[in-house]
């Protein structure tokens, strides 16, 4: 059950903490949304559940009412302590709560070791600043088998868009050669106290049977193409590969491209032939 707004308000005054909004501190306050969050993932009892920046616990308890394991990772000591104090009593063999940074622990501390034939879920509150490079560093293996995260619509927006657009980009081609994008859930800012000035949203995510990913250096060349997304990719691409590009810009012709093509115009399909050397 998530706290009412003056629950949390309370909550946050007994502790001694203004919401910090560069860590993007928005508490949920809506006890639907926490069920929702929930039901996309399909949580059952024995998951083992990843959440980033678990706040004053209001998810992390319902995951931990619904049976599973959750290895939470909170940046701020003061949040951390309250969770060690509600929470870790009674679930000592369920909560793992590391205090750190979630890019330099992506999965919260999570072992290869806890991982079972299911693997592992997401179910996260993330915060806007972190939310691509994050994303970023869990598209290795192993790969979540469900991810359900909260996002700024505008993040939500990104990860999910399809070429042709201005929203495409590097980490839409990452993300969808791995996972398909599902049914999420739209989610206002009176669902969060501090109210916030943008519209969130459930990005529902599911492993493909056969995921895609990219070796690092082609990720790298990948990203440095949408920098640049205005120019043509021949060009682009003559610059960073000489002739070593040519092959792969000749194959666009099938899908109707050639090397005038601009980096968004180019199908996630493609990008995936694309190599560095």
């Amino acid at each position: 059950m998530a706290m009412t707004p003056s629950q949390t308000s309370s909550t946050l005054k007994q502790l001694d903490h203004r919401p910090r909004k560069n860590l993007g501190q928005n508490f949920l306050v809506d006890s639907n949304i926490v069920a929702k969050s929930i039901r996309l993932a399909e949580v059952i009892r024995g998951d083992q559940i990843v959440e980033i920046g678990p706040g004053l616990g209001t998810l992390t308890e319902s995951l931990l009412h619904a049976g599973a394991n959750v290895w939470a990772i909170e940046f701020d000591a003061t949040l951390a302590n309250h969770l060690r104090n509600e929470l870790s009593p009674a679930h000592p063999d369920n909560l793992h709560l590391k205090e750190g940074d979630a890019l330099d622990h992506p999965r919260a501390g999570l072992p290869l070791s806890a991982l079972s034939e299911n693997g592992f879920k997401v179910v996260a509150n993330l915060p806007y600043a972190i939310s691509t490079p994050w994303l970023d560093a869990m598209l290795i293996q192993p790969l979540a088998a469900r991810m359900v995260l909260m996002l700024q619509r505008e993040a939500a927006d990104r990860f999910s868009a399809q070429p042709g657009g201005k929203q495409f980009g590097a980490i839409s081609i990452f993300l969808q050669s791995a996972y398909d994008i599902e049914p999420g859930h739209k989610v206002p800012a009176n669902c969060f106290h501090p109210r916030p000035d943008v519209e969130s949203y459930l990005l529902n995510i599911r492993l493909k049977a056969d995921p895609f990913l990219f070796d690092p250096t082609t990720k790298i060349l990948i990203r440095e193409c949408f920098q640049q997304r205005r120019k043509q990719i021949g060009a682009l691409l003559k610059k960073k590969l000489g002739d070593g590009g040519a092959e792969w810009i000749s194959s666009l012709r099938a899908e109707g491209l050639d090397y005038r093509a601009r980096p968004e115009q180019i199908p996630i399909s493609a990008w995936q032939r694309l190599k560095s050397d």
